[in-house]
């Protein structure tokens, strides 16, 4: 043996595999691998002997065929299907609440009153208002129906003595005077009843009646501000205010939510968000907890937000036993396509070279490597879509297949390949 060979497999037998973890099991392996090659090649101390082939332990897996999904994933926000921060018309003091933070209320719910009772006084002498002028109406109408009747009575008779006076002034029987002095009064009658015609102190009462209604319906609608009614489904989220304190008109004295379902909003890139439709399939989760919602997509907002230059997203989920809660943080996963029937091999196994050239390696049915160059689509977690140069069925090298594709076809095609189970290696601490 001369002096470098022998040097070399003095610094194989030297390696200590003891000190060997999880993160270096791939180098270990092929290390292994190498030793047997070069031990069995003349470390053996009998002289030259025929090079053996090396023998390489790697993990293989599957091209299935199977449906692999385009995700989109992103931090969101979560709100409640609706909300409702209810803010008094009238600015009182709190008289009484009717629900607590936490109670669950109905659409038409009354939840608070505001003190009132000036408004109930105000009412009080409105209503006297009212009555008044709804007697003033009653009697003017009765007035202009006697002076339309009157007027018309007068008209008629200033008439008939004109007309009697022309004929008798004809026939030289009365004078022009008389004639003239008819022809005034019948001048007067008629404007008497133009005027009575008109009804103007009607006209009047009837305004009066009008603005006293108008008083009283203001004062009831004033009462119905003071009392607090829910317009949703919900459950009170929050009540700022107590009884006696001085409700604003400037805040909310109670928030109501409808948490039966959530909305997650997420502000996703431009190019990820153009692959989204309204209707999509998604997920909704909170990191660290167990279990997704499952909802839909329900907006892809048609602009873009002017300060990040993202679109929003909303995804829709029912909320079951309202675990979800307003506020939190959750990750949304949408589904953006789905493929049907894809050739699907594990990421790790997947080669890129530095031309942007992808490729695998593939164990033959007398477990030979080879080199095979593949063209990809869809990256989904541990998978990809293989589009060009795999079938279903096929092996292909998923540790070790970094090692394996750096030698040359002439080795490749000489090294056995022994298939090994994934190890099951504890967790070391870091300490060790």
């Amino acid at each position: 043996m001369n002096g470098d060979k022998k040097a070399m497999c003095i610094s194989i037998l030297q390696m200590n595999p003891s000190h060997t973890s999880r993160s270096r099991w791939t180098s270990g392996l092929l290390g292994v691998a190498l030793a047997t090659a070069v031990l069995s090649s003349g470390c053996g101390g009998k002289g030259d002997v025929a090079e053996a082939s090396p023998t390489v332990t790697v993990q293989v897996g599957a091209a299935e065929n199977q449906t692999i999904e385009r995700k989109v994933t992103a931090e969101a926000t979560l709100y409640p299907l609706e909300q409702s921060a209810i803010v008094p018309k009238n600015s009182a003091p709190v008289k009484k609440f009717y629900v607590e933070k936490g109670s669950k209320v109905h659409a038409g719910q009354l939840l608070a009153e505001l003190e009132n009772s000036d408004l109930l006084a105000q009412k009080q002498e409105n209503e006297g208002a009212y009555t008044q002028a709804e007697a003033g109406y009653e009697q003017a109408v009765q007035k202009a129906k006697q002076d339309l009747t009157l007027s018309k009575e007068t008209l008629d008779a200033a008439q008939k003595l004109y007309n009697a006076r022309q004929d008798l002034y004809k026939q030289g029987a009365v004078s022009a005077k008389d004639v003239d002095d008819a022809n005034v009064a019948l001048i007067q009658a008629r404007n008497q009843y133009d005027l009575a015609a008109k009804q103007l102190d009607l006209k009047v009462a009837e305004g009066q009646l009008t603005a006293a209604k108008a008083k009283t319906a203001e004062v009831d609608v004033g009462i119905n501000y003071s009392k607090i009614v829910s317009p949703i489904d919900g459950v009170v989220t929050d009540r700022p205010v107590y009884p006696g304190e001085m409700a604003s008109n400037s805040g909310p004295i109670i928030t109501v939510m409808n948490l039966s379902q959530i909305v997650a909003r997420a502000h996703i890139d431009q190019q990820e968000a153009a692959q989204l439709k309204v209707g999509d399939a998604a997920t909704i989760s909170v990191p660290g907890q167990p279990g997704a919602l499952k909802g839909k997509v329900s907006l892809v907002s048609p602009a873009l937000d002017p300060s990040s230059t993202t679109v929003e997203v909303w995804v829709q989920s029912l909320n079951p036993g309202e675990r979800m809660k307003p506020g939190s943080n959750v990750q949304v996963q949408i589904v953006a396509q789905a493929v049907p029937h894809a050739i699907v091999i594990p990421a790790e196994a997947l080669l890129t070279g530095s031309d942007g050239s992808t490729s695998v390696i593939i164990l033959d049915t007398d477990n030979k490597p080879h080199k095979k160059k593949v063209k990809v689509g869809i990256r989904d977690a541990g998978d990809v879509q293989v589009t060009e140069g795999l079938q279903g069925g096929e092996r292909v090298v998923t540790v070790g297949a970094f090692a394996l594709s750096q030698e040359d076809d002439p080795i490749l095609a000489k090294t056995n390949i022994q298939v090994a189970a994934p190890p099951n290696i504890p967790e070391e601490d870091e300490d060790q």
